[in-house]
């Protein structure tokens, strides 16, 4: 757990950073969670969240880090956004379920976001883990 809280105290350090490019400042949120991205590089982001799954049987707290593959794919235009990523947890069961104990929960995820304006748009995420197991994530996103 002390590591878990490294990891989210060293995200936190990272949002006061001024860096330039593709990655930017910016909160994602949906019906089973919420996570703010904060740049490390021009395309790679780390976002400290909170998430579920529509059952509500389980809460994660965690930080997840992401590579924009927009440069390689070669997508010039800012209002589309392809990424991946893996994700690092820890799972805490909530609710009347099997689980007596949280773990720590690993994954990776895929998604891709869609700007109608200079400030607001909509993601579609494919996410797994080894605890939480897999779920797709439909949700805004507001940049900062």
């Amino acid at each position: 757990m002390k590591k878990l809280i490294r990891l989210l105290v060293f995200a936190l350090f990272f949002s006061y950073a001024n860096v330039f490019g593709q990655a930017r400042n910016e909160l994602n949120f949906g019906l089973v969670g919420a996570n703010y991205e904060i740049p490390v590089h021009k395309d790679i982001t780390i976002a400290p969240g909170i998430g579920t799954n529509f059952d509500l049987d389980w809460l994660n707290i965690g930080v997840k880090g992401n590579y924009y593959f927009d440069h390689i794919f070669g997508l010039s235009d800012p209002a589309w956004d392809v990424y991946g990523g893996a994700n690092l947890g820890y799972a805490v069961p909530i609710g009347d379920n099997d689980h007596n104990d949280g773990d720590i929960d690993l994954g990776l995820q895929a998604g891709g976001r869609w700007f109608w304006n200079d400030k607001w748009g909509v993601y579609l995420e494919l996410a797994g883990g080894n605890t939480s197991g897999f779920s797709p994530f439909i949700g805004l996103t507001v940049k900062l």
